[in-house]
């Protein structure tokens, strides 16, 4: 059991309901969309509205206790942030998210080709292609 008030004031954020029940849900369920969030913090506080929740989303990000995770042509994802620029891999079929691990280096994957003279301080990688539940029902 994580102590999120802590992590909250340790971050200089004030601690509420909302909050906590955010980083708890996204610590059991990483990769949440908005609605599924709104559903799951009302479950847990007995009301929220979406606009809450996108505003405790955005508070939680600009202080760098979650992750925003954004496929192209899908609503922007959400997950914990623990510093390991993990990339993932994403179903076209089904939508599924899952973590995969930097495929070359050392974490966080900061070698690019070339950088142009950029200080790379964070690299973002989707893998696209069909989950092992969508293949079976496609055969």
């Amino acid at each position: 059991m994580h102590d999120w008030p802590t992590t909250l004031k340790d971050a200089g954020m004030r601690v509420t309901a909302g909050r906590v029940a955010v980083l708890t849900i996204l610590a059991d369920q990483p990769h949440m969309r908005v609605g599924d969030m709104t559903e799951a913090v009302r479950e847990r506080t007995g009301s929220a509205s979406v606009q809450a929740v996108y505003d405790n989303l955005a508070a939680l990000h600009a202080h760098g206790l979650i992750r925003r995770v954004e496929p192209a042509g899908q609503p922007p994802r959400y997950e914990l942030e623990n510093g390991d620029n993990h990339h993932h891999l994403m179903c076209r079929i089904c939508g599924d998210m899952r973590d995969v691990p930097c495929a070359v280096g050392a974490a966080p994957c900061l070698s690019a080709a070339d950088d142009h003279g950029f200080l790379i301080d964070e690299a973002e990688v989707i893998y696209w292609g069909t989950c092992a539940n969508c293949n079976e029902r496609k055969q």
